[in-house]
């Protein structure tokens, strides 16, 4: 594996994505646990101002805690609660610029401010979902969403995932 380098510029998101992307891509392996935790510390090392990046992945309906950067989480989300749970349910991305806002927000961290929510779908199968956090309200726009999405579909295309979720 080659090594990771320190940061990666975030001032040209374009171009950042398609870095932290092609390193997505070059890291991944088979196996979706190694993936989970390699990719949540890829998005923990490279996203600037974020307070916890992780992954929840649906089991028996509802959504579990899997591999994850930042303080410990809630371990169980029941789908269409909360921003993971809507994004879950609805299968779009969530944008939220301020979690207060957000009816029914989980207060998991009571530091975070805004968080992005990415539905993890392959087929019509909903595996689970990509959670970031930041402690900064409007902490995320649009082309983090698409960049995150992109992200998103390495992870989903490179993993071999198991029958069990969903």
């Amino acid at each position: 594996m080659e090594e990771i380098q320190n940061k990666i510029s975030y001032r040209d998101k374009t171009q950042f994505y398609r870095e932290l992307n092609s390193e997505a891509f070059a890291l991944s392996e088979k196996e979706w646990f190694v993936n989970l935790a390699n990719f949540s510390a890829l998005l923990n090392q490279h996203l600037p101002e974020i307070n916890w990046v992780g992954f929840y992945l649906n089991h028996n309906g509802e959504l579990l805690l899997s591999s994850f950067q930042g303080l410990p989480a809630c371990t169980r989300i029941k789908m269409g609660k909360g921003v993971c749970g809507t994004a879950a349910q609805t299968l779009q991305s969530q944008l939220v610029p301020d979690v207060h806002q957000f009816p029914g927000h989980i207060a998991c961290d009571a530091r975070s401010r805004s968080e992005v929510v990415i539905p993890l779908v392959l087929g019509d199968r909903l595996l689970g979902v990509l959670d970031i956090d930041s402690p900064h309200l409007n902490r995320f726009d649009l082309e983090d969403v698409k960049g995150l999405e992109e992200f998103a579909r390495i992870l989903l295309e490179k993993t071999v995932w198991p029958s069990s979720f969903a």
